[in-house]
């Protein structure tokens, strides 16, 4: 089992961090522009809403099928199965100046070739677009805090 995980502190309110992580207008702002979060049925981040993951890339569509396996304040844990088995964790953790968020990605590849490509050619990729994503959510989180100040 692979595990990637990155954190990034925001200065917003956990119930803020976790409207940018759960709310379609929001997370289509600082998701991976390649990539698409589609419902299968109506938005619902409840446990056992479905969803298909897509990453739009030209001559290829692979999709990661998912499903809400865990829901709470400030939590979503998606479990997916596809080219991927595993799970992708969001946390928030109320901090004094605003929250840690946490994101962790644990997956296996059943495939041994794909496997192989990953490790290869994405495994790092991978990586710098997560911490590019908490970066992106985070100006999210913290220009929607603000503007609800004003």
């Amino acid at each position: 089992m692979a595990i990637f995980e990155h954190s990034v502190r925001i200065k917003a309110d956990a119930d803020v961090v976790d409207c940018c992580i759960t709310e379609q207008p929001l997370m289509a702002q600082w998701l991976n522009p390649f990539l698409s979060c589609e419902s299968i049925g109506p938005w619902s981040v409840d446990v056992g809403s479905r969803f298909r993951f897509r990453l739009n890339v030209p001559m290829l569509r692979p999709a990661l099928d998912c499903v809400v396996k865990e829901r709470g304040p400030g939590l979503v844990e998606w479990e997916f199965s596809g080219f991927f088995v595993g799970t992708d964790r969001w946390e928030c953790f109320a901090q004094e100046d605003g929250t840690l968020l946490v994101n962790r990605f644990c997956f296996e590849i059943p495939n041994a070739l794909v496997q192989i490509g990953f490790n290869l050619f994405a495994a790092n990729l991978t990586r710098q677009d997560m911490m590019a994503q908490l970066q992106r959510l985070k100006t999210v989180a913290e220009k929607f805090s603000n503007a609800e100040l004003l």
